[in-house]
């Protein structure tokens, strides 16, 4: 393992030292069928994007109920704007979301320092955010470096399920806390997925874990909206972090919807994610 470590692990490191982010108009369109039909459609919710604090930026319902978090991480050089209709789009569903303002999000503690506000925010008498936020239910997603966040974020106990897409070098697997949904783009070839996003898949045997191929996807492909990613990313967190059982059998049980969706390349799933029971 060492050795096809170290190679994963440098290849990662020169891709996202060396290259930057093109404009969303250079991603390659990706089909959306499928799991895409339901969930890349906009939730229920109205909008609302402010400042949570001066290092994060916050994507929520405008009309707070009670909310999971989810933790968001830019790839190198972007910002939550870059990610705008994503950002929006997993709001619309029902998340609060804490992007990070920063370009450099690998370390994880910028997407952690988020989930800290806002559990003190809930605390905090007077706050928009008081009794609003459920603080047991915490995800972290991000793209390339920011999914690289996401992994070294989900070490921490808070932090109970991830997503990291087309992941930088960055965060261990092994360390990972809970079920994780590994996303490559099949035409990636900065962050090329049997380099670097299947092996770290195999390596969180510990947690139910999945990889997930979008076909005709490249690095660029979830700048904006998410592209053809949005709806699964939309349905893994409304089932783990909002209980939403018409999302388990996107992804769980024999008749896995995202294992015979033909939008998706390459699907796979451990022993525990073949253990969770389907719909």
């Amino acid at each position: 393992m060492g050795s096809l470590r170290a190679r994963t692990l440098i290849a990662g490191m020169v891709a996202l030292a060396t290259v930057g982010f093109a404009p969303a108009a250079t991603a390659a369109p990706a089909t959306t069928t499928g799991i895409a039909d339901q969930w890349s459609k906009p939730g229920p919710f109205a909008v609302t994007v402010e400042a949570l604090d001066s290092t994060h930026t916050v994507y929520r319902p405008s009309r707070l109920e009670k909310h999971p978090v989810i933790l968001w991480g830019n790839g190198t050089g972007a910002n939550p704007k870059t990610y705008d209709g994503l950002l929006r789009h997993l709001a619309s569903h029902g998340f609060v979301v804490a992007a990070a303002d920063t370009p450099n999000a690998g370390s994880g503690q910028e997407m952690l320092a988020g989930a800290t506000t806002l559990i003190a925010e809930n605390s905090r008498p007077g706050s928009r955010f008081q009794g609003k936020i459920d603080t047991a239910h915490i995800g972290a997603t991000g793209h390339s470096q920011g999914g690289g966040g996401a992994i070294a974020a989900g070490a921490d106990s808070r932090v109970i399920t991830t997503i990291p897409i087309e992941p930088g070098p960055q965060g261990s697997a092994t360390a990972l806390k809970g079920p994780s949904f590994f996303l490559g783009g099949q035409f990636d070839t900065i962050v090329v997925p049997g380099l670097l996003v299947i092996p770290r898949y195999r390596l969180a045997d510990q947690v139910p874990a999945l990889y997930g191929e979008l076909g005709g996807a490249t690095h660029f492909t979830p700048v904006g909206d998410g592209g053809g990613f949005r709806g699964a990313i939309a349905a893994w967190f409304r089932f783990w972090l909002s209980g939403d059982e018409r999302a388990r059998a996107e992804f769980f049980g024999p008749s896995c919807g995202l294992c015979g969706d033909g939008a998706w390349s390459d699907v796979r799933r451990n022993a525990k994610a073949l253990a969770v029971p389907g719909a």
